[in-house]
């Protein structure tokens, strides 16, 4: 590229478009005369439907031959897409005379000989490795090394936007005649050096765009179309210009080579002034939702199947209504062909190599190691730690809440997930563990090295759904041509792990993956513009509405609408007219059916303008509105089931042990207790990365724990407790695995606790108050020796904090809750289950069961009981809120929950009740269908 390619840089690093021009600078321009309407040479009536037409093609051009003394055998014939190659050359053959040589403009050319190979600094036409080049290629720009340093982002955006408008430059100056192509670069220089005002970044990018594609030596394949001398061209035009064609048949025009230009374009608005009509049945469909368009589309296609109109053509204008079109399908056993392919990196096979490559970012989280774990990448890890390691691992880790691998205790996993988890990390520290930029060969050799480790290199290509197209894409089982652009970039680039992770995801996302043919084709899924001039029995198009068929994709970003214009680059404009010319073929097919949504969500959802259009043709024509389609489907009508409250029976079936939540899900709703504790039913804790509230429990419970403890063994040392405490702090958040970072705002609620607290705690000890014990585990059977059926049964719990008083023990369960809530909890002392059980857990309320306690506090006489939640993040500093009279409650509570367990023993139903605070948040709502009750309130 130049030297002088931008004449200054841009004094703005701010990306910017440019305003459109001013009312008041611009002159006014008159609007455009009418373009006349060009003759239609194969209008749409029975003569030119579906396969007649490609006879009235073939015999159209051999007469022209014929009339000109030309050699058919001498002759190409250029048609729109190697779809038409087939029926055209059978339409020929049925002529009975000499055939021309059928071709696309593509397929001649590929036929002359391949495309020269792009070197290092050439363009690829790849996206993912053009964009690499084009990050080399700035770096010799001051400009665009400062705007990288002030801005990362903009400079990775303005990476893409370039490579963008390169490739729309290189694809257009391909369209022209090679002897006029320095025109086109010329006249793009001009009109760049002609802009001015603001855009300054954007002008400089696409001058760089435009040397860029302008500097690149190599003659496109097609060039060579433009030395042949055949005794005469022809070219079908169908869905607009054809730009090469055009160019190509110029030329030959010119150097004095007999030219035939056919068009089976219909223009929309009067396709019917010849006084055809529609050749085949058109009708139209309003739907109510995304699930019923689906349907509806899947039913049309059916219909048309069972009348005998195969193939049918399935529209892919919205993939992801698409996709569940498809698999309605799919469940008929049909044989689809789809033509537009999927994006590579929507397959399974890109989706398991990616989970592997997020795994060994530094910030991976352990959702996402396990993630990878499960994929078939991992199949050889698995077999190591044994067929239930995975399962225990992810268990224990949402157990203990260990969010970052860093938090993993492997001491504290059971064997198999140990093995299982520490060959994971040792799999993925090659790529986790490489340190600044690396080239992108290297980055690749680790990769594959990992894969090859694993054994996934084999477990990838034995995956046919994209598999050996993943290992293709990122150069994984080949190596690029020597002294090729690909093989430069690979060598070249320099990349971070996340810019690789990133690149990685780029070539996936820009390749494709086309399925193939699975039994005789009856569907074929297909772009609009493919559908042209094809022998289909019928096309179905869902997403004739107003958002799916209408829009155009935009041009580059770099090239506006008027700079595309004045460079002879596809305008808006453009794409729309060719958009009605591809939809207006539609009617020559034998039966067509367009499905919309009259609704998007609760907004109402218009017809395509293109429908609309077609419309008024045919009132215009007196042909009347477009007909309705019929829905083939049968109606049964299902009588409404409702559902009855829940309820469910455990006769024999109490559980040995109960805590005090057992206790208190019992007491709030009899089946969310069938379900938590009878038959155990948990939902799984989410591995959040974020500390919440639910973290900052956990750790203050620990802190204090430790605090106390030290204190309690610390007799004669010189750490003062507010030293000790912060200690604790440091402890705990190391041993829980918590990121200082993240924790950060806990942190500062803890700098404002730990002093209130210490005030607090040296009150409550100059009354008398001692710190005896915490996290005291215990277990009683209350009802050994009363009652034969809860014989065994145990309550058990863990107290977090038992303090000796001068009248007994008081037992403390720290909370970080709201005062005002523990606060109505206590003042119904029967509906507080928690204190009570753990009441219960001290010896409380024995007389009543006279059960056996394990781990009692001691013999002696019978002191006084005291029980109070502390709530330590109140404003006002540690707040107690005690439960009064709890012995009492105690021994209240130990009748009533007998009562209950005999019942539940004797076959007493549990029923889901459906009602108060607790059913809001119940894990148990789905299970117990609450929302589908008779009556149930919305």
């Amino acid at each position: 590229m130049p030297a002088n390619a931008l004449q200054s840089p841009p004094t703005s690093m701010t990306w910017m478009t440019p305003p459109p021009p001013s009312a008041t600078t611009s002159p006014t321009v008159p609007p455009a005369p009418a373009a006349p309407i060009a003759p239609i040479d194969f209008p749409l009536d029975a003569a030119h439907g579906g396969g007649a037409l490609w006879d009235r093609v073939a015999g159209r051009a051999a007469d022209w031959l014929e009339s000109r003394h030309l050699p058919a055998r001498d002759a190409v014939l250029l048609l729109p897409f190697a779809q038409h190659l087939a029926p055209a050359r059978r339409a020929w053959m049925a002529l009975s005379r000499w055939q021309p040589r059928i071709e696309t403009t593509h397929s001649l050319a590929s036929a002359l000989g391949p495309s020269a190979l792009a070197q290092a600094q050439q363009l690829t036409g790849d996206a993912a490795i053009d964009a690499l080049a084009a990050r080399a290629l700035l770096r010799g720009q001051s400009w665009a090394r400062q705007l990288l340093d002030d801005d990362p982002r903009t400079h990775d955006a303005a990476v893409q936007r370039l490579v963008e408008a390169a490739h729309a430059l290189a694809r257009a100056a391909a369209l022209r005649d090679p002897a006029r192509r320095s025109e086109f670069w010329d006249q793009g220089r001009q009109i760049l050096a002609g802009q001015s005002g603001v855009g300054h970044l954007e002008r400089a990018l696409l001058a760089v765009a435009l040397e860029w594609a302008a500097a690149d030596p190599r003659a496109p394949a097609t060039d060579g179309l433009f030395s042949l001398r055949p005794s005469a061209w022809i070219h079908l035009r169908c869905g607009g210009p054809d730009p090469l064609a055009d160019a190509l048949l110029d030329s030959a025009e010119a150097a004095g080579i007999p030219c035939l230009r056919l068009s089976a374009d219909l223009p929309l608005d009067h396709v019917f002034d010849g006084g055809g009509g529609l050749t085949g049945r058109v009708e139209q469909a309003v739907c109510d939702d995304f699930e019923d368009l689906a349907q509806c589309s899947a039913a049309s296609v059916l219909d048309h199947l069972l009348a005998g109109r195969a193939p049918v053509a399935l529209i892919a204008q919205d993939r992801v209504l698409l996709r569940r079109v498809r698999a309605l399908l799919e469940r008929q056993g049909l044989g689809i062909q789809d033509e537009t392919g999927w994006t590579l990196a929507t397959t399974a096979p890109a989706a398991q190599l990616m989970a592997l490559l997020r795994a060994t970012r530094r910030d991976a989280t352990v959702d996402d190691c396990l993630a990878w774990m499960k994929t078939p990448l991992a199949a050889s890890l698995r077999d190591r730690g044994g067929s239930a390691a995975l399962s225990a691992l992810e268990a224990r880790c949402r157990q203990r809440g260990w969010s970052a691998p860093q938090a993993v205790r492997v001491d504290k996993l059971l064997p198999g997930s140990a093995r299982l988890w520490e060959a994971a990390q040792e799999a993925l520290a090659p790529l986790r563990d490489a340190r600044g930029a690396q080239a992108l060969e290297a980055w690749l050799t680790l990769l594959r090295d990992m894969l090859k480790q694993l054994g996934a290199d084999d477990q990838l290509d034995r995956q046919p759904a994209g598999g050996p197209q993943v290992l293709d894409a990122l150069w994984l089982r080949r190596s690029p041509w020597p002294g090729s652009a690909h093989e430069a970039v690979l060598k070249e680039a320099q990349l971070t792990a996340s810019e690789f992770v990133a690149w990685v995801s780029d070539t996936l996302e820009a390749a494709q993956y086309v399925p193939p043919l699975q039994g005789g084709l009856q569907i074929m899924i297909t772009p609009l513009a493919r559908t042209m001039l094809r022998p289909f029995g019928a096309i179905v198009l869902p997403g004739a509405d107003a958002a799916t068929l209408g829009p155009v994709p935009p041009g580059p970003v770099l090239i506006g609408d008027s700079l595309a214009r004045q460079l002879g680059l596809p305008t808006v404009e453009d794409k729309r007219l060719a958009l009605s010319w591809q939809f207006a073929q539609l009617l020559r097919a034998p039966a067509v059916t367009l499905l919309r949504r009259g609704h998007l969500g609760s907004e109402p959802l218009a017809a395509s303008p293109l429908l609309d259009r077609l419309d008024l043709a045919m009132q215009a024509a007196g042909q009347g509105a477009l007909p309705h389609w019929t829905d083939p489907r049968l109606t049964q009508a299902v009588p409404a089931a409702h559902t009855r409250r829940a309820s469910a029976h455990a006769p024999g079936r109490l559980p040995a042990t109960l805590s005090a939540s057992a206790v208190e899900s019992l007491r709030q709703c009899p089946y969310q207790f069938f379900a938590r504790v009878v038959l155990g039913l948990r939902e799984s804790n989410e591995l959040e990365v974020q500390a919440d509230k639910r973290d900052y429990g956990t750790w203050l419970h620990a802190v204090l724990h430790q605090f106390h403890q030290e204190r309690a063994g610390a007799a004669g040392s010189s750490l003062d407790d507010e030293a000790r405490l912060q200690r604790a702090a440091q402890d705990q958040m190391r041993e829980l695995g918590l990121s200082p970072a993240e924790f950060l705002p806990y942190s500062a609620s803890f700098a404002r606790f730990a002093p209130a607290y210490l005030d607090w705690l040296a009150g409550r000890e100059a009354e008398g108050q001692r710190y005896d014990r915490g996290e005291l585990e215990r277990r009683v059977q209350p009802w050994a020796g009363i009652e034969p059926a809860l014989e065994d049964l145990a309550l058990l719990g863990r107290i977090d904090r038992v303090d000796e008083g001068m009248d007994g023990h008081l037992l403390i369960d720290y909370k970080t809750g709201s005062v005002k809530g523990l606060k109505d909890k206590v003042a119904e002392p029967l509906e507080d289950t928690q204190l009570t059980v753990y009441a219960v857990l001290m010896g409380a309320g024995e007389g009543q069961g006279g059960g056996s306690a394990a781990g009692g506090a001691g013999g002696g006489e019978a002191r006084r009981l005291r029980a109070q939640y502390l709530a330590l993040d109140d404003a006002k500093g540690p707040t107690e809120i005690e439960h009064d009279h709890v012995e009492d409650t105690a021994a209240t509570m130990l009748d009533g929950l007998r009562a209950d367990l005999m019942a539940i023993h004797g076959g007493d139903a549990l029923p889901a009740l459906g009602e108060g605070v607790a059913c809001e948040y119940c894990e148990m709502r789905g299970l117990c269908r609450r929302d589908d009750w008779e009556g149930a309130a919305p």
